[in-house]
This record gives structure tokens, sequence and C-alpha cells, in this order.
């Protein structure tokens, strides 16, 4: 890359940076935004000052120096990497070190920090993977939730770390069952929960496929005052198969059987190939055949 280019790069992410303002209580946002900062295929997430940069496609992968060194004059103390392709599913078939190297490209090496998202407190692995443990594009939703959850049951599908539940919690929720198939970070959002003074039961982090709760709920008769839906676009378990582009009235059909009267569905997508109207339309045909 010729010199120029490389400080148009680090022009950019410099205004970018300039131009962030957080919410109150709040160390853990989007630093960089691709597009909207002139830097298509890039975004850089900030937690605690640990920067995360995610690069999508080969000429983003091939600025890769140049932004890390960006971020770093910007006053990150850490930069991790991860490598992301277009497609979600395509990630199986590559190594996790290529696409998401354990160490930091720049800095010393940061494990696991607690960063903070409108007062509420989440654990952050930079290292550990393509996730990091909060997906901050989704803080306006966690947002609503919280806003919302007061003498409700909630039921959070996909549940990651438990974001929504934490949300769900903070906001007064009556109860907050979180479902996710992986044990592991279930326990990482338990240490969520704990970490933000909330108490919920240890039965309530439920190691199991979302489609397969839902179906277990509804032939129990058991429903929730608000259900969260926020899917990975693409995955794959030893028991089912979900594209959000294919899947989802399916799952909305599903979520819909066990909201109890007068609930709400949350129903997200992060698939960027989904245009909003395409959405809503996959999730109100499955509404409306539940």
């Amino acid at each position: 890359m010729s010199r120029s280019a490389a400080a148009g790069y680090a022009e950019k992410v410099a205004r970018a940076v300039a131009l962030r303002r957080p919410p109150p209580e709040t160390t853990a946002y989007r630093l960089v935004n691709g597009e909207g900062d002139g830097l298509p295929g890039v975004t850089a997430d900030w937690f605690e000052g640990v920067a995360v940069l995610a690069l999508y496609g080969a000429e983003a992968e091939s600025n890769e120096a140049v932004l890390a060194d960006a971020l770093m004059a910007a006053g990150a103390r850490a930069v991790y990497v991860k490598r992301r392709p277009r497609e979600a599913r395509t990630v199986a078939g590559k190594r996790q070190e290529a696409l998401a190297p354990e160490a930091p490209v720049r800095g010393d090496p940061v494990d696991e920090l607690w960063a903070s998202e409108l007062g509420l407190r989440y654990l952050i692995r930079p290292g550990q993977g393509l996730s990091v443990g909060l997906y901050l594009d989704a803080r306006d939703v966690r947002g609503w939730v919280r806003r919302h959850a007061r003498g409700r049951t909630v039921l959070n599908c996909f549940a990651y770390t438990c974001g929504y539940g934490v949300a769900a919690l903070a906001g007064g929720a009556e109860r907050a069952a979180n479902v996710d198939v992986s044990r592991r970070v279930l326990d990482w959002g338990q240490a969520n929960v704990r970490q933000n003074g909330l108490t919920a039961a240890p039965d309530d982090f439920i190691a199991t496929d979302a489609f397969a709760h839902l179906a277990r709920c509804a032939r129990r008769g058991e429903a929730f005052d608000l259900v969260v839906l926020d899917p990975p676009s693409f995955s794959t378990t030893k028991k089912s198969r979900f594209s959000a582009a294919t899947d989802y009235p399916r799952l909305a059909e599903s979520a819909a059987r066990v909201v109890a009267p007068g609930g709400l569905v949350v129903a997200c997508c992060n698939l960027a190939a989904m245009a909003r109207g395409r959405f809503e339309a996959l999730v109100a045909r499955g509404i409306d055949q539940s």
C-alpha cells in the first residue's frame, strides 16, 4: 500500500473515533462502522480500551496492519483481529486461529475484562474466537427489553452470553430464562448475571436447541410474556440446521405458540442481505401460522 493510501485509512479511523460519543456508563461501543465511516468491510468495537477489529473480505484484510496501527494511535491498549468471511456458513471450513488469532496483533494480551453498556457489566474475552461476549449492534434492542421487562416473564432464545436476559432482569423481569445450545456460553451468561448483582435460578440457563425447547414449552402449556429471538444468520447443531433466510417463519411460529395473551415477540435478524420488508414478512407469516 502506498503511503498516501495508508494515511487515508489512518485519517478515516481517526475521524470515526472523533465522531463517537458513547452513552453514559458505557465503555463498550462500536468505534468504526464500515461504509458509514468510509471504511467498507471494516468494523472496530471498543471494550474498555481494547479494540476488536473485524475485517470482511480480502481488501479489508490487506489493510489490517494500517488499521491496527491507527487504533493504537487512537488510544487502544490492545488490538485483536477477526477475519470474518462474508458467509457465516464458511467458517466451519476454516481454522479458527486463522480467522480469530488468540493473541492481539498489537499491544499486550488481555484474556478477559469487564465492559459496561448503559450501566450493565459484561464479561469480554477478546481472544476467544470470532465472538467476544457481546454483540454491540444489539444495544438498542437490549435497552428496549430492559425498559419493557418489568413484571414480565422472559424467554431469551439463542441466548449466547445472556445479554437480553441480563437486561430483562435489570429492568425488573419476574423471570428470564436463557436458552442456548452451548453450556459454555450459558456459564458465561451466569457470570454476567452475578456481576450485575442480579438473581436467576440455575434452571433458567438451559443448554438445548431453541426449537426443541420452544416445542417442549408448547407441549407443557408454558407461556411467557416476552420472547426474544436473535438467532445467528446460519447455524448447525447435531440435530438441526437453521438459516434465517428460509427458516425464520418456522422460528416465529414456534415462538408465537408460547407467548402469553397480550405478550410480545422481539424478533431480530443479523443477516445483512435480508431487507427489512422481507424480514417483517417472514416474521408475520410465521406468527399467522401459529
